[in-house]
């Protein structure tokens, strides 16, 4: 056995088993990187949305005019949320026979389906950051454990038992584990801030639904 302890000789001298799982970690980590970028790009982007949504809808301006400014293109958050509910209260606000209360709970229910759809893209990504951070630290101890039994069962074949004919072997199952925790670390970090990051977005979205339901209520009733 290669008494080099380089990183890529290690690599390369590991068995195939171990080399898989190196792969499959390294895929992992490089996937979660690309996840966690796109994710901060895109909650970035919500707040920012958000605050100049609010910014709008609190400045006084009348809710009809906002209605059209809004409409077409592709709404996300808050936008999203108010075009729905506008939209459902003057379509059901049309027909006299409907109870005020009844169209109010239209509106409630498609700000709702538009906070539900708006979570559901917020979230995306997140599910499989949590599944490598708890998953790849066992994967690269699998590969470890398989590396270090190979390694004592090649010491079976020799006379005299050395370090360094056992340490090379050794050290290649390690470094499965150290890539394991290289792809679990920053996977684990950035779900927990994003998880926070979704939440707080959460919040913020039901707040402003109730506050615009209670707006829609007082129009209904004034009408």
């Amino acid at each position: 056995m290669s008494s080099d302890l380089s990183f890529v000789t290690l690599v390369i001298n590991a068995s195939p088993l171990v080399q898989l799982v190196m792969a499959a970690l390294m895929l992992a980590s490089v996937i979660s990187w690309t996840m966690i970028f796109d994710r901060a790009k895109v909650l970035k982007k919500a707040r920012r949305k958000a605050d100049e949504f609010e910014q709008r809808f609190w400045s006084g301006g009348d809710l009809g005019e906002l209605y059209q400014k809004t409409s077409g293109g592709d709404l996300h958050g808050l936008a999203s949320i108010f075009h729905a509910g506008f939209q459902e209260f003057a379509r059901l606000k049309k027909n006299p026979d409907i109870e005020p209360m009844a169209v109010i709970e239209g509106a409630r229910r498609s700000m709702h389906v538009a906070l539900s759809r708006e979570m559901d893209r917020l979230e995306t990504h997140l599910s499989f950051l949590a599944t490598v951070g708890s998953t790849s630290p066992y994967v690269g101890l699998f590969g470890t454990v398989w590396g270090i039994m190979n390694s004592f069962h090649a010491l079976g074949n020799v006379k005299q038992a050395t370090l360094s004919l056992v340490a090379p072997g050794i050290a290649e199952a390690l470094i499965a584990t150290a890539m394991g925790l290289f792809a679990a670390i920053p996977a684990v970090v950035a779900y927990n801030r994003y998880s926070n990051d979704v939440e707080r977005l959460y919040g913020r979205y039901e707040d402003f639904l109730d506050e615009f339901t209670s707006i829609l209520q007082r129009q209904a009733h004034a009408g």
